[in-house]
């Protein structure tokens, strides 16, 4: 019999999660207090069959304007996901015991709905787990459901090699100008340099930013555990490039990104991010993952963007020039708990056509 109940130590979290292939930091400790720094309600739940780990699910709760909900960011994380269906009946699986604590969870907390974000494969199988759990597709997703992602074990030669031709030039051009320079930064104080080119990018793009404090709070979290780095790219002494990566678990997430159209023609985020994916090989990284991308499909055996007006268009092509292949994931469900999570409904697809998603 499974049970479901609450981690309180961060080496058995961490150390379930080091044993998982498919994970994000969205699962990991530190964005748990994170999460608690920025005044969330918290839980970790680990499903258990008898003394043993099998699957883990940061559990958050979300307050806002439109419905409060419980809400697990991609997870639940399974370790040998593929096994542990087949090793145990449909009644008991990891998901049908942790949805009974998170029911639990939300009749506590009068919540409206479940959300689940996942990152199991978007594969027939995987979404008829959800199905006949009785979700349903949410109408807007929280976190990437379409990633790009680049294997980088192989040496520095190798993944330039495997680059767009144009990346690979561009790339080398920066690196001979003499006027374009990278800096890593461990230090606070640089979050507010990123974040006023962070608020450039936002108004040329029009969408929610993170707030100045959510930027701070995340990056003191993880700089902890040394586990974070601002990219400041510089075209003679200005900052017209930077981003936020996080390092965890033998992984690179480039999280966050911001630019300015200053110099369009100069190729500071080229370098910028290939100094990040050479920093996360020093750091013994087996992946860099370079978060969400736009949806693509392969058209006359080529990898495109389906729809080219898509908000994330350009920084997908831009993106998809390192290398790499896409994973796509289930995409994010819901549980209706309460008439109340219609309301929600509704603002959440207003939303999504107002950002033309």
């Amino acid at each position: 019999m499974l049970l479901s109940k609450e981690i309180i130590e961060k080496q058995i979290w961490e150390g379930f999660l080091e044993e998982c292939g498919e994970k994000t930091f969205l699962s990991s400790w530190n964005w748990g207090e994170f999460q608690k720094k920025m005044g969330y309600k918290i839980w970790r739940l680990g499903v258990y069959n008898s003394e043993q780990l099998i699957a883990v699910a940061l559990v958050i709760k979300i307050q806002a304007k439109r419905g409060t909900f419980i809400f697990v960011p991609h997870g639940p994380v399974i370790k040998n996901i593929g096994e542990q269906f087949s090793d145990v009946s449909e009644n008991s699986s990891p998901m049908r015991a942790l949805l009974e604590k998170l029911k639990e969870i939300a009749k506590q907390e009068n919540c409206g709905f479940i959300r689940i974000s996942v990152i199991w494969e978007r594969r027939e199988e995987n979404v008829k787990i959800f199905k006949d759990l009785g979700f349903r597709n949410a109408p807007i997703h929280m976190h990437p459901e379409t990633t790009w992602k680049l294997d980088i074990k192989p040496s520095e030669q190798e993944l330039l090699m495997n680059m767009r031709k144009t990346t690979r030039y561009l790339i080398r051009q920066a690196e001979k100008n003499q006027d374009i320079e990278i800096v890593q930064s461990q230090d606070i104080k640089d979050v507010k340099k990123f974040d006023e080119l962070y608020q450039a990018t936002v108004n040329r793009h029009h969408f929610t930013p993170f707030s100045l404090e959510y930027l701070k709070n995340e990056f003191s979290v993880f700089q902890a555990d040394n586990q974070i780095s601002i990219f400041l790219g510089r075209y003679k002494g200005e900052i017209i490039s930077s981003a936020i990566i996080i390092f965890w678990q033998g992984i690179g997430f480039y999280h966050q990104g911001a630019s300015s159209l200053k110099h369009p023609k100069i190729p500071v985020s080229y370098l910028l991010q290939w100094e990040a994916i050479k920093e996360a090989k020093l750091r013994g990284c087996r992946l860099y993952n370079f978060w969400g991308i736009a949806p693509v499909k392969m058209i006359n055996n080529q990898l495109s963007i389906i729809n080219k007006n898509h908000p994330w268009a350009g920084l997908t092509l831009f993106k998809m020039g390192f290398g790499g292949y896409k994973k796509e994931y289930v995409k994010t469900q819901d549980l209706v708990l309460s008439p109340k999570y219609w309301l929600n409904y509704i603002v959440e697809k207003i939303r999504k056509t107002k950002r033309g998603l």
